[in-house]
């Protein structure tokens, strides 16, 4: 059963008119944007936010650094939001991150990384993975010298996320942890809970399916690990892992899945399920104060994480 705090966003997105001409790219984002601006609770207090460019290979992305104001200087987490590959970026999560990053007491560095459909497959997960191995050669301009990393995201940018961990697992860039929340982990979406609540519940199946057919471009081959993590043959050596599932989320299905089979690999995983909740409910803490309860006890799990690496 969904929580009762969800009704008046799924009678809303339920009353939306058929038959008109679908929104441009650039409207989608924008209205992520507001979306995101009306369900955030007030920000948490910090000692910082500071926003950085990061020169990489041929391209420069955005990055926004969050400083909690009782710090704890034992890792950096790298973030990359969500937004079915297509929209979001350092506005649409800076109430999360903020929010976090008090809970933690770790500094955040959220990641403004390129969308589709203008920067198909694999500009995104490129990204994902030159930005940790930028990070970890010049972790002092960012934090610690001895700062581990953790990398986090959401939805499209927790199956980034663990992309790039699992790609980058041969070198030493200090990386010592994965948080995974309610991710997408490849475009088939043909689980029991997609079937379930691939409509009403927020996240709507389709859209995404044709999110993930601008995400690839021409790149068709959805047996690539590299776009569905959970077909991956090999992930022994991954770095230990919490994956966070909502109940009645669409992914909610192979999300379970992938922590299974981390955990068939011999990756230490935590499993958390959220009952009642739907894809994105960590954003919307400002309309589901009960949301707030489980978003700190996804900050005690990477703290977890930290103290045992």
């Amino acid at each position: 059963m969904v929580h009762p705090a969800f009704e008046p966003y799924r009678r809303l997105a339920a009353s939306a008119p058929t038959g008109s001409a679908p929104l441009s790219t650039e409207a989608r984002r924008r209205a992520f944007r507001d979306e995101a601006a009306a369900v955030r609770g007030q920000p948490s207090p910090l000692a910082s936010v500071e926003d950085l460019t990061l020169e990489l290979i041929g391209r420069t992305l955005r990055a926004r650094l969050y400083v909690p104001e009782e710090e704890e200087s034992t890792a950096l987490v790298i973030y990359f939001h969500g937004g079915c590959f297509v929209m979001g970026d350092l506005e649409t999560h800076d109430w999360l991150c903020r929010r976090l990053a008090f809970d933690t007491r770790l500094r955040f560095l959220s990641i403004e990384y390129r969308l589709a459909p203008e920067h198909p497959f694999p500009a995104g997960l490129e990204d994902a993975m030159d930005v940790i191995r930028h990070v970890a050669a010049n972790r002092s301009d960012v934090a610690h010298a001895d700062s581990r990393l953790i990398v986090m995201g959401d939805s499209a940018g927790a199956n980034l996320a663990t992309v790039a961990a699992t790609q980058l697992r041969g070198e030493d860039l200090g990386l010592v942890a994965q948080v995974l929340i309610y991710p997408t982990l490849g475009p088939e979406l043909v689980t029991d809970s997609a079937h379930r609540f691939g409509s009403g519940y927020l996240l709507d199946l389709e859209s995404l399916r044709q999110d993930y057919r601008r995400y690839l471009g021409d790149f068709g081959d959805h047996t690539d690990p590299r776009v569905t993590p959970l077909l991956s043959s090999d992930l022994a050596g991954a770095v230990p892992a919490v994956v966070v599932v909502a109940e009645c989320d669409p992914l909610r299905d192979e999300g379970v899945a992938y922590a299974g089979l981390l955990g068939h690999f011999g990756v230490p995983v935590e499993l958390l399920e959220a009952e009642e909740m739907v894809h994105g409910f960590l954003e919307m803490g400002g309309v589901v104060p009960d949301a707030m309860a489980i978003l700190d006890d996804v900050a005690s799990h990477v703290h977890r994480l930290v103290e045992a690496s």
